[in-house]
């Protein structure tokens, strides 16, 4: 039997400092998909309508001229959460067969609209990796 998602969400550092409780309220509303090698998650430059977070294989990510590699337990495009027009910042694409957690903007708005604790605690772990 594979991780379960409360599991794989309290492995990425933005959910960290959440309970379980609040980790299942974001479980219940995360999706989970799978991508093949190759396939493009986010694309510099386009509108973002939410956020992946990788529970196995990795990605490439190619923003302001740079390469990393990312893999499980890591967040990619969390600002789309907060803006409706936030864009993308990356192209993130995969490098091996990917599967990954989705968490679309209006389901996450209502989830912190209706937890005051669990707004303040996922608005701070997305501030904090805003970069400077």
């Amino acid at each position: 039997m594979g991780i379960s998602i409360v599991d794989a969400l309290r492995s990425a550092r933005i959910f960290a400092g959440l309970s379980d409780e609040e980790l299942q309220q974001v479980a219940d509303v995360a999706d989970e998909v799978e991508f093949g090698q190759g396939h493009v998650l986010t694309e510099g430059g386009h509108v973002g309508s939410g956020m992946f977070v990788l529970l196995e294989g990795r990605v490439s990510v190619h923003a302001r001229g740079a390469d990393v590699e990312l893999g499980p337990g890591e967040v990619i495009g969390e600002l789309a959460l907060l803006r409706r027009d936030a864009r993308r910042i990356a192209r993130v694409q995969a490098l091996t067969p990917v599967r990954c957690l989705t968490i679309s903007r209006e389901p996450f708005r209502a989830l912190i609209a209706s937890d005051v604790h669990l707004a303040v605690a996922l608005l701070e772990s997305i501030a904090d990796r805003v970069p400077d």
